[in-house]
C-alpha cells in the first residue's frame, strides 16, 4: 500500500498536529512540501485538494481530507484508536471535551499571542501589545482551569495520553518560544503535563522541524 501523502509545510502548527499523530501511529507517510511564501496553497491543483486553500491536506489512496483535527482523528481511528479511547464511551467523551476546549478556548487565545510575538515582526507588521496583553490575561484564567483538571489526572482526558493532549502541542510549542513562556511556572501541574508531552519521541521528531521563529530568522521560510 502506498504511503499517505501530507501536503504542507512542517513549521505550520496545523501541519504539526497531523505529523505528531502519524508518528504516534507509526504510519507510513511522505510530506509533499509546499511553499507558503510562493503561494502554492492558492494554486489550482491545491484548490482541488482543499477548496479553502489551506494546509494540511492528507491523501490516503482515493481519500482526500483537510482540516487538521479531522485528519488527526482519521489517522488515529485507522492506526491507533487507543489515543481516542475508542471502545470506552466515557473516556472517549472526555477526549472530545478537551479537544473542543483546545479548539474553542485554547487556540483562539494562544494563536494571536504567537502571531504578534513571533510572526508579525518578521513580516514587517506592527505588534499589537494591547491584544497580546488581553490574551495573556485570558490565558491565565484558562490555565487555572487546566491546572485544576491536571491536579486530578496526569493528562487532560484522564490518566492516559490522548489526542486531546497531543492536539495542544503545536501551538504551545510556539507559545513557549515567546517571552511569556515562564507563565507556566505558576501552574505546576500544567508545566509537568507540558514536560511529559515534550518527552514523547513523536513530539521530539516533529518539533525538530519547527524552529521557534518559524524559520524566518534563518531565511528558511516555507
Amino acid at each position: 500500500m502506498a504511503p499517505m501523502k501530507v501536503y504542507g509545510w512542517a513549521v505550520s502548527p496545523w501541519m504539526a498536529r497531523v505529523l505528531v499523530c502519524l508518528e504516534e501511529a507509526g504510519a507510513e507517510y511522505e510530506i509533499v512540501p509546499m511553499s507558503r511564501s510562493g503561494g502554492d496553497h492558492r494554486q489550482p491543483d491545491h484548490l482541488t485538494r482543499n477548496p479553502f486553500g489551506e494546509i494540511p491536506v492528507l491523501e490516503d489512496g482515493d481519500l482526500t481530507l483537510y482540516q487538521s483535527r479531522a485528519i488527526a482523528r482519521y489517522i488515529l481511528r485507522k492506526y491507533k484508536p487507543e489515543l481516542l479511547r475508542t471502545g470506552n464511551l466515557a473516556e472517549s467523551a472526555m477526549v472530545d471535551v478537551w479537544l473542543d476546549v483546545e479548539a474553542l478556548q485554547h487556540e483562539p487565545i494562544v494563536r494571536p499571542i504567537v502571531a504578534n510575538c513571533i510572526v508579525y515582526p518578521f513580516e514587517g507588521r506592527s505588534r499589537d501589545q494591547e491584544i497580546v496583553d488581553e490574551k495573556i490575561e485570558r490565558l491565565k484564567k484558562l490555565l487555572e482551569v487546566y491546572e485544576s483538571r491536571l491536579s486530578g489526572s496526569k493528562y487532560l482526558a484522564g490518566d492516559f495520553i490522548s489526542l486531546a493532549d497531543l492536539s495542544h502541542f503545536s501551538l504551545m510549542r510556539y507559545f513557549m518560544a515567546t517571552e511569556y513562556a515562564d507563565l507556566l511556572d505558576a501552574y505546576p501541574h500544567v508545566k509537568a503535563w507540558w514536560a511529559a508531552l515534550l518527552a514523547r519521541p513523536s513530539v521530539k521528531k516533529v518539533m525538530a522541524g519547527m524552529p521557534p521563529d518559524f524559520g524566518f530568522g534563518s531565511g528558511n521560510i516555507p
